[in-house]
């Protein structure tokens, strides 16, 4: 099985702390410390969420700013229309910002937010009747 690991950075470490844990995301303490926090959306899905100077640890160049220019779209499924609503919901009240308007093109819907940071999430649902492999 793969596993996807989102590296994100942030200005303020317990804020993004604070927001990943009201979006109900099991926080990974063994891979968390006062530099970085991390975050399991699900089995195969983790978040790690890292101060900007932590996150220059692992890149070249400068470290972008999120707040100023989106440089990557993660975009989560859901299993309803509903919880694609809830989860946006819940950001807005945790300390996101709506990003873009919901979509909705019948057989898949989503809606987006911007975390406190600005990085952005799209959560999507799609017909189950339509995604067949």
């Amino acid at each position: 099985m793969r596993m996807i690991f989102v590296n994100l950075p942030v200005t303020d470490r317990d804020r993004a702390d604070a927001f990943y844990g009201a979006l109900g995301f099991r926080r990974n303490d063994q891979f968390s410390d006062e530099r970085c926090v991390s975050y399991v959306v699900e089995e195969n899905i983790h978040v790690m969420l890292l101060t900007r100077e932590r996150f220059a640890d692992f890149v070249t160049g400068a470290v972008g700013d999120p707040a100023q220019a989106t440089s990557v779209l993660i975009c989560l499924s859901a299993d309803s229309r509903e919880e694609v609503d809830r989860l946006v919901s819940t950001a807005v009240t945790a300390g996101g910002k709506p990003w873009l308007p919901p979509q909705d093109h019948g057989v898949m819907y989503g809606a987006s937010f911007a975390d406190p940071d600005g990085n952005v999430w799209e959560v999507m649902w799609m017909d189950p009747t339509v995604v067949q492999g």
